[in-house]
């Protein structure tokens, strides 16, 4: 599927969740709740090869998730050392990508202590 396609993925299963806004950020569409990044569309950024989304996850999920499917997921460059996890979109299924989205969804739109 190409970029394009997996863009109307994401931006479909994003935009259905509460209080969403997509703009535009470094070039690439990127989805907010609460004016907080949730999740960022990556479309061969900086000729990187990955069509991905990424997303924040919670402490240690990051590494669970790459040893768990290192073709499905991978860390990021830039954020990847917060704790996002980049997820290549042609390796997951609807179901499952839209769990991912729900979590870091409810994880950035949690009130900050």
């Amino acid at each position: 599927m190409d970029g394009k396609r997996q863009l109307q993925r994401v931006r479909r299963i994003c935009l259905a969740l509460p209080g969403v806004t997509e703009k535009l950020s470094h070039g690439e569409p990127t989805f907010f709740v609460k004016k907080r990044v949730f999740a960022m569309f990556s479309s061969n950024h900086h000729h990187d090869g990955h069509i991905a989304v990424l997303i924040p996850v919670q402490p240690g999920e990051q590494a669970a998730l790459i040893a768990s499917s290192p073709a499905t997921y991978y860390r990021p460059p830039y954020v990847g050392i917060k704790g996002w996890v980049g997820i290549e979109l042609d390796q997951i299924g609807d179901d499952e990508l839209g769990a991912h989205l729900t979590e870091a969804w409810q994880l950035i739109s949690k009130p900050r202590k």
